[in-house]
């Protein structure tokens, strides 16, 4: 049998940081960073580096799943992560795409808001997502403020409110949620796991840097990675926590950009 079927592949459909810290860019060094190799379907378009976003210009939905079809009718894809969409419109082209393809694993990353507190999704894009994208996905990852707006609530501030609104986000049709609690306070910073069969807890201790930007985008690539190579759900979360733990600790080594940096993707090479 030909080995080349059993390389781990993953595809990121996802916008483009021109910064390099988050996106695309993000999904791609974090899939070679865990042995994966890694496939792109271009969302969006952005101006972007540390201190913020300048710009954001959509890709046509039309093109959008042009490129979802050439990856998918050619390469066999072991797990699909999505992130920056932008618009309803193209929420709509992606999920109608990942639909005739539902026995792969999708990682949603509902990515609303970038790290500097610029919008990256469109306001009545949310609804969309909810209705026709978190029904195909595997896990929805989103943060504490992403949750919020799914559901048109407040800001979860402790575990057991981070567990109720993980609960409300499957009652909307997810089959599983990861609540990332990195917006907490405390010492720890514990996500929390919750599928039909329960909750279970992911935590790791608080680390001080300002290089946090792109760690949703690297978390969830991280998940589609594990899924990719045939890990378990709750495995491909552990490693992906464990993974993102160090380069976030690893990170104050990298010196760019004069506001929030990157991670450090590759600090098992260095």
């Amino acid at each position: 049998m030909n080995s080349l079927l059993h390389t781990p592949i993953a595809l990121t459909i996802a916008g483009s940081d021109s910064g390099g810290g988050a996106g695309i860019q993000a999904d791609l060094k974090t899939f070679s960073a865990l042995g994966v190799f890694g496939c792109s379907a271009i969302a969006s378009l952005t101006a972007q580096n540390t201190l913020g976003v300048q710009g954001v210009f959509p890709i046509p939905p039309a093109f959008v799943q042009q490129q979802i079809q050439s990856v998918l009718s050619d390469i066999q894809v072991g797990a699909i992560k999505t992130g920056m969409l932008a618009t309803a419109d193209i929420i709509a082209a992606v999920a109608e795409s990942l639909t005739a393809h539902g026995q792969i694993p999708v990682v949603l990353d509902p990515v609303m808001v970038a790290t500097s507190g610029d919008r990256l999704l469109a306001p009545d894009a949310v609804q969309t997502l909810i209705e026709k994208l978190m029904p195909l996905a595997t896990v929805i990852t989103p943060n504490l403020h992403e949750a919020a707006v799914l559901l048109n609530t407040g800001v979860a501030q402790n575990l057991e409110q981070m567990q109720t609104q993980g609960e409300q986000i499957i009652a909307l049709g997810a089959r599983a949620v990861l609540m990332k609690g990195g917006h907490t306070n405390g010492d720890q910073a514990t996500d929390l796991l919750i599928t039909a069969a329960g909750v279970e807890a992911f935590s790791a201790s608080r680390l001080q840097t300002n290089n946090t930007h792109g760690t949703g985008c690297t978390l969830a690539s991280a998940i589609a990675a594990g899924l990719a190579k045939q890990l378990s759900l709750r495995d491909s979360v552990k490693q992906a926590k464990d993974y993102l733990h160090n380069a976030l600790l690893r990170s104050e080594t990298l010196h760019i950009g004069q506001g929030s940096g990157p991670v450090h993707h590759f600090y098992s090479f260095y």
